[in-house]
């Protein structure tokens, strides 16, 4: 099989759009994705646009066709993709294969949502949709309350405390703070957010990934396409992974652990030829904290109940052992639920780059982003490296 690089990258602000709707917000992605990559949009043969509700909440299916509608490439190959809050980390493992199997030389990966325009009831309903309706949603539970549910477990296991798990979201509001595309820049305190609302106990509103809108995108071409390109730093997607786990939490065996994230793990580490020691740079998806610290151990950078530890030791930031949401994660920069695993990817080629100004991590060569949907049913990890 071929190589897959990273050629262009582009994103919107994580904002509440009131004034641009999901064609709006996706096709200036994808167009700045195209500038960027310094090739012409007809060179484009694929499009995959990760997305979970916009049926739900905006009526409008068939996304892949709008997209390419409105960048003027009628007949180009394109379909939407699906996988809950893993859509858009989804959309890339899509165009990794479309472009690994040599079908295709050059394609869009592209992740939208736009959640801010419901009433906050109906986009509650919709992200319930990631898991079983007839016995999760039709009980009365929301996505909040099945994460409150893992947060209280994982305390009670590991005797871990609040404010210990709670630090994630000082941490990534502190690099926000630097990401003008961050929906929420403003640093916070410990105290800012144990003092917060109590939104399912004990998650507190200010440990809970925002609603937002917002879309980003990624060309991807072939080895010998991407070589043709005047760049001075390749970034290959040297590694792309789906796994799913059984649906619901109360059919696993453990709720402090994503069995999802470890297969994913294991079978984009084996493609790209590395090891967890590998890893300069990591986003893991903390649509609320308790998921951040157990992500960290799942992904093997810390043995289980002690992922936390990393984060109070400081080896989270910058210049720490293993950099991570360094440019806001999902609590700070923003969840636009299906575009979020692009913009993980987004953010991890800024720093390969070196274009991450004061968030820049010291010569960073392998990224790893870890994109999951509903509470581990999905999870895609993709796995990127700097190659001169």
């Amino acid at each position: 099989m071929g190589k897959a690089y990273i050629v262009g990258i582009g994103a919107t602000k994580i904002d509440e759009h009131w004034e641009k709707g999901i064609r709006d917000l996706m096709t200036e992605a994808s167009l700045r994705a195209i500038q960027d990559a310094g090739i012409s949009k007809k060179e484009i043969q694929g499009i995959f646009v990760g997305n979970m509700s916009s049926g739900y909440l905006q009526g409008q299916e068939h996304l892949g066709s709008l997209l390419a509608t409105w960048l003027g490439l009628p007949g180009v190959a394109a379909n939407k993709v699906e996988a809950a809050c893993a859509s858009g980390g989804a959309a890339v493992h899509a165009a990794y294969l479309a472009v690994k199997s040599g079908l295709y030389d050059c394609v869009l990966a592209v992740g939208v949502e736009k959640l801010t325009d419901a009433p906050t009831s109906d986009a509650t309903s919709a992200l319930i949709m990631a898991e079983d309706q007839e016995y999760v949603a039709f009980a009365g539970f929301s996505f909040v309350a099945l994460n409150a549910l893992v947060y209280r477990e994982y305390m009670r296991r590991f005797g871990v405390r609040q404010e210990d798990i709670a630090l994630f979201a000082v941490h990534d509001h502190k690099y926000a703070a630097n990401n003008p595309l961050a929906q929420y820049n403003k640093p916070l305190s410990l105290e800012d957010v144990l003092k917060s609302p109590l939104v399912a106990d004990p998650i507190r509103l200010l440990e809970s990934a925002p609603l937002g809108d917002g879309s980003a995108a990624l060309v991807i071409c072939s080895e010998e396409k991407a070589r043709r390109l005047n760049k001075d730093v390749f970034v290959e997607l040297a590694g792309s992974a789906l796994a799913t786990d059984i649906l619901s939490l109360h059919d696993r065996p453990d709720l402090t652990t994503l069995s999802a994230t470890v297969k994913a793990r294991s079978m984009a580490f084996k493609q790209a030829g590395i090891d967890v020691n590998d890893i300069d740079i990591l986003e893991v998806h903390d649509a609320f904290t308790v998921l951040g610290v157990i992500h960290l151990e799942d992904l093997g950078f810390a043995k289980k109940g002690e992922g936390w530890k990393l984060l109070k030791e400081g080896q989270l930031e910058k210049d720490g052992k293993i950099p991570t949401n360094t440019m806001g994660g999902l609590k700070a920069r923003g969840h636009p639920v299906g575009a979020t695993g692009v913009y993980q990817i987004y953010d991890l080629v800024t720093q390969l780059r070196g274009d991450a100004g004061a968030n820049q991590v010291p010569d960073p060569e392998i990224g790893l982003a870890q994109s999951v949907g509903g509470v581990g049913g999905t999870v895609a990890i993709n796995v990127v490296r700097r190659v001169r």
